[in-house]
């Protein structure tokens, strides 16, 4: 678990959780509003396709957001893909569970981005790869998010 940094805690009402959903598992990144920059954090697992709530419950507890904002992929035309459902599902879920808003943001090709930027750019192998892209592309989501905020 990653610790907040207490130079940040006063900004508690500024901090979002960002996450990239899949059905096996779901990255996830925080970010501060304030000064726009979304950071990775950990790979949550899932469980027959059922999401990690206790992990995700530990980093809600952790860092106290004031919202979450998850990556939603659709098609070129606008229309659902086959994952898509499950997405929009995971967002009312963490909105029912945790009582914050939730925002979704077009997640448009933000893992094939991560992995292009680790593979490419920074040469991480393939099983490093598995396990730390889902996290770069939530903190991609995120940064979205954040840079689409005035």
């Amino acid at each position: 678990m990653h610790k907040k940094d207490p130079i940040l805690a006063g900004l508690q009402s500024e901090t979002y959780l960002g996450f990239d959903f899949g059905n096996k598992k779901i990255g996830t990144a925080v970010g501060q509003l304030m000064t726009k920059t979304a950071s990775p954090l950990m790979t949550i697992r899932s469980l027959n396709q059922t999401p990690g709530w206790d992990k995700i419950s530990a980093l809600i507890s952790e860092w106290q957001p004031t919202g979450l904002v998850v990556g939603v992929s659709r098609q070129a035309d606008g229309s659902d893909n086959i994952i898509t459902p499950r997405m929009l599902k995971f967002c009312r879920q963490l909105k029912g569970r945790y009582h914050l808003p939730v925002f979704q943001v077009d997640e448009a090709l933000s893992t094939f981005e991560a992995k292009q930027m680790l593979y490419d750019d920074l040469h991480v192998n393939a099983s490093k790869l598995w396990e730390v892209q889902d996290q770069l592309a939530a903190q991609l989501i995120l940064q979205t998010w954040l840079n689409q905020q005035k």
